[in-house]
């Protein structure tokens, strides 16, 4: 089996809204779902194909997140979107507002993952082992059809080296290939700063990385009733042919054959008019995830799906359950989490057990999410580690 990994084009930031803010965030969030020039603040006479992270055919986004969770509302978006759609409302709002609203430091660069026909925690753990012993911070989305590592742009050599030393092989300018069956024996060279060791292991990684979510006081829990389903839009090639071909007759008159589509040219509008339906309901749980190649993924709470109809297709009657991490107490930069919660989960369940696990993370949380019955015994493992005498706490915490 082969591992693709690609760095898709652009940096990216990322947006930490607390929820009591969500609504007054809502109208960026929307501008950036539905990608237009206009709303980017750029100069009339920049060139469209250089439009901050939209790809030139279809101007649509080459990479996006949109999640709100019990814990946070959180965007990816590439930097320009994050500099010229979100930083002028921020910088409208009250000081104490606009300090509790966080965009990262740091920029990102986002790896596509195509790995058929492996499992998904073996991709967690594939992935995010020798860039958490790098000392490399990552952020760790799991779609309907991908995965998608979020590392620091600055750290770029540091991963090229990491994943090489692992056995990914540069085939061209952008793109890894793991050309070995996966597997857990080697490490990468230490770039640590000198006087601050690196763990020489996974398991050691692991260790570390719950005695800082004990440290901090974080605590793995539940929300009482959220069940989750993981879906696609649809394949719209069709739709989008058959659209153009209507937009094309009829507008023969006062359009010529050199204008550009946009990006609503190639989407499928009636789902986008129930995801902006959905955002403005100010959800409980919901993710969406648009990729370059990668029809919409969308995992929400399963009683969003009414309002969807026939936009989506996927295991409807699946039941998947979140157990989140608050992290709103530590850094954007902090390392090993994902790997040792996910690591942890895939040693004590066996990997064949979970491979249906899911990974989100969000600016300022993560989110293991599992099928039903493995999602009991995980919380059974994880609520030692955390907190030997606390039980999981069952209702939502307080937020930011």
């Amino acid at each position: 089996m082969h591992a693709q990994l690609s760095f898709l084009d652009g940096t990216f930031s990322l947006i930490h809204i607390p929820l009591d803010l969500y609504p007054t965030l809502l109208q960026p969030i929307l501008r950036v779902l539905l990608p237009q020039k206009q709303s980017l603040d750029t100069p009339k006479t920049c060139p469209e194909d250089e439009i901050g992270g939209l790809t030139a055919d279809e101007f649509q986004h080459v990479f996006l997140n949109i999640s709100i969770t019990p814990i946070e509302c959180s965007v990816v978006c590439h930097s320009s979107w994050a500099t010229h759609v979100f930083q002028p409302l921020i910088d409208k709002l009250p000081k104490d507002q606009a300090e509790s609203i966080s965009i990262s430091t740091d920029t990102y660069m986002v790896l596509s993952v195509i790995s058929a026909g492996l499992d998904a925690a073996g991709r967690v753990m594939e992935l995010s082992s020798p860039l958490a012993l790098a000392g490399v911070p990552i952020f760790f989305i799991t779609t309907y059809y991908s995965d998608f590592i979020l590392v620091p742009t600055k750290e770029r050599e540091t991963v090229v080296e990491a994943l090489s030393t692992k056995g990914f092989q540069l085939s061209d300018q952008n793109n890894f290939i793991n050309p070995s069956a996966y597997s857990y024996g080697s490490t990468p060279a230490d770039t640590s700063p000198p006087g601050t060791p690196r763990p020489s292991n996974v398991t050691e990684l692991q260790d570390r990385a719950f005695e800082l979510l004990q440290k901090r006081n974080v605590k793995p829990y539940v929300a009482e009733g959220l069940e989750l389903v993981q879906c696609s839009g649809r394949e719209i090639s069709q739709l989008a042919e058959s659209f153009m071909h209507r937009a094309s007759i009829g507008r023969k008159s006062s359009v010529t054959e050199t204008e550009k589509p946009t990006w609503i040219d190639g989407v499928d509008p009636k789902l986008y008019t129930r995801l902006v339906s959905a955002l403005v309901s100010q959800p409980r749980f919901l993710s969406i995830t648009l990729a370059q190649d990668d029809p919409p993924s969308i995992l929400l709470d399963k009683t969003l799906l009414p309002m969807f109809g026939d936009s989506l297709i996927g295991d409807m009657d699946s039941k998947l359950t979140p157990i989140f991490l608050d992290l709103v107490s530590l850094p954007f930069e902090v390392t090993g989490i994902v790997c040792g919660v996910a690591g942890r989960l895939v040693n004590e369940m066996q990997m064949t057990e979970t491979a249906e696990l899911c990974y989100l993370s969000t600016a300022r949380a993560s989110a293991v999410i599992l099928p039903e019955e493995q999602a009991i015994r995980a919380r059974g493992i994880l609520e030692p580690i955390f907190n030997q005498s606390a039980e999981v706490t069952e209702t939502t915490p307080a937020t930011e």
